[in-house]
C-alpha cells in the first residue's frame, strides 16, 4: 500500500511539473531534457506556485494540512510559494452516515437511536480529520456530535511515514537542507495531527477555553457534555450564528463590522497574554459570529483540535517585542531576541537593529488595508535568516494565527489599524505584569511556600554552623565576611516575609 501511495505522489508530483523543483537544482540540471521529454503530456503553463497548490489538494486532506501548515513558515519557503499555499482549503468529501452511525453504536454500546432523541444522518461539516452532525439529547438540549473518520490515522502513518522519507532525501540532497530542518518541520506536523486525531484532547481544549471566556463581551464557547465523549466522539452545546465570512448577511442582522474587527484584534491578545493558551484554527470556516438578541455581535469559536500554548518567558519577550515594534525602538526588539535566546548571544545588537529597522519602518502610520503583515513577517525572517535565528516550534502557531487574525480583520474592515487597536492592551497588559498587582500576585502564589519554609529556617542554620569545621585562623576573616552575608541575607529573607504579609492582607 506504502508503494502504491508514492506512485500516486510521483505521479501528481510529474503532472503538475514539481519535478522542476528538483531538475532546476544545479545537481540535477544534466537530466532536465530527459525529464521534459518523458513528461511531454503535461501543462506547466502555472506559475510553480499554484502548481504545487494544486498537486496538494490533488494528493488529499494530510497533504493540504502540510500546505497550509507550510505557508505559515515564511523561514522555510520562498514568498510565492507561501502566499500561494495560504489560498489551500480543507474540502473533503464526508464518509458514508452508516459508516457514523456504526462508530456511534461501538462508542455508546448501543443503538444511535437510543443514545439520542435525535441524530441526523446528514453531516453539516466536512473536513480532513472528522465531520459533525447535529443531534438532540433525550432532555431536548440541540448538541454538535463530531466524529472521527475511519482509518484516518493509518493513512496519516503512512503519508507522515512518507514526508519523512523525503525529507531526509531533501537533507542530503541541499546544501541548504539541514539549516531548513526539514524532519524537524514534519515531526511538528506529525505533532499536531496526532493531537487532533484525540477528540477527548479536543474537548479538553474546548472546556478550558470555555473557562477562560465564560463570562466575556467577545467570545462564546460551547459547553462539553462530557458523558458522551469518547477518543473518537465529542458532543458539544451546538451553537447558532453566521459564518464570519459572510459578511453581507452580518450587515444585515445589523452587526457592527468595525467593533467586530476590534473586538478580534482585543480576543487575540486577550488569549495570548492573559491566558497563554489561544485557539490556533481561527480561518473563516472555524468562526461564526452571534446574532441572537443576549448575544448579539459576540464571536462563536468552534473545532478545537489545535490550540496554542506560551510559557511565561515567551509572553514577556513577545510582548516586549510588540510594544517595541509599536514604539519603533528597534534597539529593544533587538536586545530582546538576544535576551530571549532566538538569535545567538554574539550577534552584534547594532546590525540586528538595522536589519529589523529596514523591514519594519515603512509599515507604520498606514491603515490595515495597505500592510500585509504576513508578508511583514516574511521579510522578517528572510532578514534575520544571516543572523541565524532559531524558529521557535511554541511560536509557529502564534504566528499562523496572527495571520488569520490579519485576514479576519481585513475581510471586516480595511480601514483597521493593527498596530493601534492592540497597543493600548499591550501597554495596560505590561503595565499589569511589572508593577504592585504582578508582585502581590506573585507573593500570594509563593505564599505557601514561603510560610511551610520559614519555620525551619532557624533550625537549618543552626545544623549548617554546628557542621561547619573551626576554621583556621588564616579563614576568620573569610568567614566573618559569610556570616555578614548570611546576615544580610537573612535581613532581605525578613524583608519579604513583611512584604508579603502586607500584600496578603491588602485586598486585590
Amino acid at each position: 500500500m506504502r508503494l502504491l501511495r508514492l506512485a500516486k505522489i510521483v505521479r501528481v508530483a510529474l503532472k503538475y511539473g514539481l519535478d522542476e523543483f528538483l531538475t532546476g537544482h544545479e545537481r540535477f540540471r544534466a537530466v532536465r531534457p530527459l525529464a521534459h521529454a518523458l513528461t511531454f503530456w503535461r501543462d506547466t503553463s502555472l506559475p510553480r506556485a499554484a502548481r504545487l497548490r494544486l498537486a496538494l489538494e490533488d494528493l488529499g486532506p494530510l497533504f493540504v494540512k502540510f500546505g497550509q501548515m507550510l505557508s505559515t513558515r515564511g523561514d522555510l519557503i520562498p514568498p510565492d510559494i507561501a502566499d500561494e499555499l495560504a489560498k489551500l482549503q480543507d474540502r473533503v468529501p464526508p464518509f458514508p452516515s452508516a459508516t457514523v452511525v456504526a462508530i456511534l453504536d461501538r462508542a455508546y454500546g448501543k443503538p444511535v437511536d437510543q443514545a439520542f432523541q435525535a441524530f441526523d444522518r446528514t453531516p453539516i461539516a466536512s473536513a480532513s480529520v472528522a465531520q459533525v452532525h447535529f443531534a438532540t439529547l433525550h432532555d431536548g438540549t440541540a448538541v454538535a456530535v463530531k466524529v472521527l473518520r475511519p482509518g484516518i490515522a493509518t493513512v496519516i502513518d503512512k503519508d507522515i511515514g512518507l514526508m519523512y522519507a523525503g525529507a531526509t532525501l531533501m537533507e542530503k540532497l541541499w546544501s541548504d537542507g539541514k539549516r531548513l530542518r526539514p524532519r524537524e518541520v514534519v515531526a511538528e506536523f506529525e505533532k499536531t495531527l496526532s493531537d487532533e486525531l484525540d477528540l477527548m484532547r479536543e474537548a479538553a481544549n474546548c472546556s478550558l477555553l470555555r473557562r477562560n471566556f465564560q463570562h466575556s463581551p467577545l467570545l462564546l464557547v460551547p459547553g462539553v457534555h462530557w458523558d458522551y465523549c469518547t477518543h473518537e466522539v465529542m458532543v458539544m452545546e451546538r451553537m447558532s450564528g453566521i459564518p464570519i465570512s459572510q459578511v453581507d448577511k452580518l450587515v444585515e442582522a445589523g452587526i457592527d463590522l468595525k467593533r467586530l474587527s476590534k473586538a478580534g484584534v482585543e480576543l487575540f491578545f486577550t488569549q495570548v497574554f492573559r491566558d497563554a493558551y489561544f485557539h490556533a484554527d481561527m480561518h473563516p470556516g472555524n468562526i461564526f459570529i452571534a446574532v441572537d438578541p443576549p448575544n448579539h455581535g459576540k464571536y462563536i469559536a468552534v473545532d478545537f483540535g489545535i490550540m496554542g500554548m506560551l510559557s511565561e518567558k515567551d509572553q514577556s519577550y513577545l510582548a516586549q517585542n510588540f510594544l517595541a515594534f509599536f514604539r519603533r525602538d528597534y534597539h529593544r526588539v533587538a536586545t530582546a531576541h538576544i535576551e530571549s535566546g532566538w538569535v545567538p548571544p554574539d550577534t552584534r545588537i547594532d546590525e540586528l537593529e538595522s536589519e529589523i529597522r529596514v523591514v519594519c519602518e515603512p509599515i507604520f502610520d498606514r491603515p490595515l488595508k495597505e500592510i500585509s503583515l504576513g508578508k511583514v513577517l516574511i521579510q522578517l525572517f528572510t532578514a534575520s535568516r544571516r543572523f541565524n535565528v532559531v524558529i521557535q516550534p511554541q511560536l509557529v502557531l502564534l504566528q499562523k494565527t496572527l495571520l488569520s487574525i490579519e485576514s479576519l480583520g481585513r475581510m471586516l474592515d480595511p480601514d483597521l489599524d493593527l498596530w493601534v487597536t492592540a497597543k493600548p492592551y499591550l501597554e495596560r497588559w505590561m503595565e499589569n505584569q511589572i508593577g504592585l498587582p504582578a508582585l502581590q500576585r506573585r507573593m500570594l502564589a509563593e505564599a505557601p511556600y514561603l510560610i511551610a519554609a520559614l519555620p525551619e529556617l532557624p533550625r537549618l542554620l543552626h545544623q549548617r554552623l554546628l557542621a561547619a569545621p573551626v576554621p583556621p585562623e588564616a579563614a576568620l576573616r573569610e568567614l566573618a565576611s559569610a556570616r555578614r552575608e548570611r546576615n544580610l541575607l537573612l535581613g532581605v529573607v525578613a524583608v519579604l516575609l513583611a512584604a508579603m504579609i502586607v500584600l496578603v492582607l491588602r485586598p486585590l
